[in-house]
């Protein structure tokens, strides 16, 4: 692969100045928007597929409906809902009716709250906690000193691969993804068959708001201008 590569997230240009937001605007040499032109078509071949089409269309039009005030420019628009809304809104722009709820056991309560909005918004609700199965971490050759509780006998490990398999055997028309450990939520999409969204990840100690320490890259988090030696 060249080395070439492109790198939108450390584009020299103002968004209101970059080429992917107006057509005489400016890229950089390795700007996708300008070096794959070719990809870009065959991003749009895909998009005539009528399912695919009617999906992203509707996706589209869930993102605007988001703000107010679109009708007086975009320095006067404000967002006006929270995710678990547009997810519900979304779902019914598709017609779904039988969506799938994966989550991690940590956070139960919250997805009892969300299988609860759900039903009351009328879609049948398929969920599969992350210890589904009960299978050992032994299977995964780990023994306890790799146990969150070291004390234990053995544990139960997280199992996105059942959890993709319980959905798709349900024929589920929407995946909805709730706090899943990193790469356990990367394989659970990687086996679900229906489209997948993320209403929420899992970010222990920040109480899943990851993005926390990104807003504190200049202060408390400022280590992290340093390589991250956690190994």
């Amino acid at each position: 692969m060249s080395q070439n590569y492109a790198t939108c997230a450390a584009c020299p240009y103002e968004f209101s100045e970059r080429y992917c937001m107006r057509e005489k605007g400016k890229g950089p040499e390795n700007c996708p928007s300008l070096a794959h032109k070719d990809l870009k078509n065959r991003a749009i071949d895909a998009l005539k597929a009528p399912y695919i089409f009617e999906f992203a269309r509707q996706a589209s039009i869930q993102e605007s409906a988001g703000y107010g005030n679109r009708d007086k420019g975009y320095s006067h628009v404000y967002p006006l809902k929270p995710r678990i809304v547009e997810l519900i809104e979304f779902a019914q722009r598709m017609n779904f009716q039988r969506l799938g709820l994966v989550f991690c056991i940590g956070l139960r309560q919250e997805a009892a709250v969300v299988n609860n909005i759900l039903n009351d918004n009328n879609f049948e609700v398929v969920s599969v906690v992350c210890k589904a199965g009960r299978v050992s971490k032994q299977e995964l050759q780990l023994g306890q000193e790799s146990q969150i509780d070291m004390t234990a006998e053995e544990e139960t490990m997280c199992n996105p691969i059942l959890q993709a398999f319980v959905l798709n055997h349900y024929q589920t028309e929407l995946n909805v993804l709730l706090g899943l450990c990193v790469g356990h939520d990367s394989l659970f999409i990687k086996y679900a068959e229906a489209f997948t969204t993320v209403l929420a990840v899992k970010d222990r100690l920040l109480g899943h708001n990851p993005l926390a320490a990104i807003y504190q890259y200049d202060s408390y988090y400022r280590y992290l201008k340093n390589p991250v030696s956690s190994l």
